[in-house]
């Protein structure tokens, strides 16, 4: 094992959001996205203090966690920032050596490594800070075979409206303040092993009023790609700013999750009511000259107004949603990869106008 292999990561193993009213939240991501009821805890399973729905589609798990009083790290996460991402949680072979390795370089403990045990098993969760109030949350489950974790009973309602094609997580985004985009960079390079395969500034992602610069970070094996965006000088105010005034601070703006069909996923999506910026027609005039000769029928992208990149490796598909909550925050990017590895460069500008199209509709560009 080399220097740079001392956190191996096996894939995403769930998602968590703090949410005002978890009961009513799993109900719009079963509805509106198409999750599967998973597992449940709260009073029923003993917890006096807060609620869990975990859903599950493919290998995405989102959990939805709401707190029961007034006073808690869980109530006062939601006040401050809405709705929004507390645990990237992460599957690993050794959550105590994932923990050790990170803690050692300068990580700051979250959660000391504890196992967890029922009749399923045990598990062995460990954790530590990154950006914002966001944490990672190691989680080994080797010795585990029950629903989710323990402390968690099977959640088997009647409702359960079919999934939409999402198969797993393709990358997580992170907004950072201004000037912290390399403090994070580097944190994911020297504590966590990481490496940035790219690099945008303010000349690849700038429109007319706005711009940012983003690095993007990944795993050794590739499984965990962590984009980490900071605002930068614009003629007006960038999305990734009016993200940080609403959420109050650094936090996890998207989840990317990947389908093997879009235009499938897409047209499901919209059928239940999930909203997604308006890419305008000019863009489809001219971006074959781009992109060259795809499989899909353009008529049918331009129809559901998916954007189309190239790369080297071949080209992706992508969508971006509208915020999910009040605060124009928590989004969803849903993506097909054709071979392209990169993050759709070429549709930075269009993207970046459709939201501020959107901006200017909230005024606060």
């Amino acid at each position: 094992m080399s220097e740079k292999d001392f956190l191996p990561i096996n894939g995403t193993d769930y998602v968590e959001f703090y949410v005002g009213n978890a009961k009513q939240a799993a109900h719009y991501y079963q509805t509106a996205f198409g999750f599967q009821p998973l597992a449940y805890a709260g009073l029923e399973t003993g917890l006096k203090d807060r609620t869990s729905y975990v859903l599950q589609q493919d290998k995405i798990r989102f959990v939805l966690t709401t707190s029961l009083v007034p006073d808690s790290d869980i109530a006062e996460h939601q006040k401050q920032h809405g709705d929004g991402i507390k645990v990237i949680a992460l599957w690993v072979d050794d959550a105590r050596k994932s923990f050790e390795e990170t803690v050692k370089r300068g990580a700051k403990p979250y959660l000391e490594p504890v196992v967890e045990k029922d009749e399923f098993g045990e598990i062995v969760r460990s954790g530590i800070h990154t950006y914002g109030e966001t944490v990672h949350i190691f989680i080994e489950r080797k010795n585990y075979n029950g629903p989710f974790l323990p402390g968690f009973k099977k959640w088997e309602p009647s409702y359960r409206p079919k999934d939409t094609g999402l198969r797993y997580v393709d990358h997580m985004v992170g907004n950072v303040d201004w000037g912290q985009m390399n403090t994070w960079v580097d944190f994911y390079s020297d504590v966590m092993g990481f490496h940035n395969i790219i690099s945008f500034d303010d000349k690849d992602i700038s429109t007319e009023y706005t711009a940012l610069m983003s690095k993007v970070m990944s795993s050794g094996n590739g499984y965990i790609k962590f984009p980490i965006n900071e605002p930068a000088k614009g003629r007006m105010k960038s999305q990734i700013e009016e993200y940080i005034d609403f959420y109050h601070g650094s936090g996890c703006q998207h989840v990317a999750l990947a389908t093997d069909n879009i235009v499938t996923t897409i047209n499901e999506l919209k059928s239940r009511g999930v909203e997604f910026l308006h890419v305008p027609d000019s863009y489809y005039d001219t971006v074959t000259d781009r992109v060259g000769i795809i499989e899909e029928d353009l008529n049918i992208l331009k129809n559901l107004r998916i954007l189309i990149d190239r790369d080297d490796e071949g080209y992706l598909l992508q969508l971006f949603s509208k915020p999910v909550e009040d605060r124009p925050t928590v989004f969803f990017e849903i993506i097909q990869r054709k071979g392209a590895k990169s993050f759709g460069k070429g549709n930075f500008k269009a993207l970046f106008e459709s939201i501020e199209l959107e901006q200017g509709l909230r005024g606060t560009l």
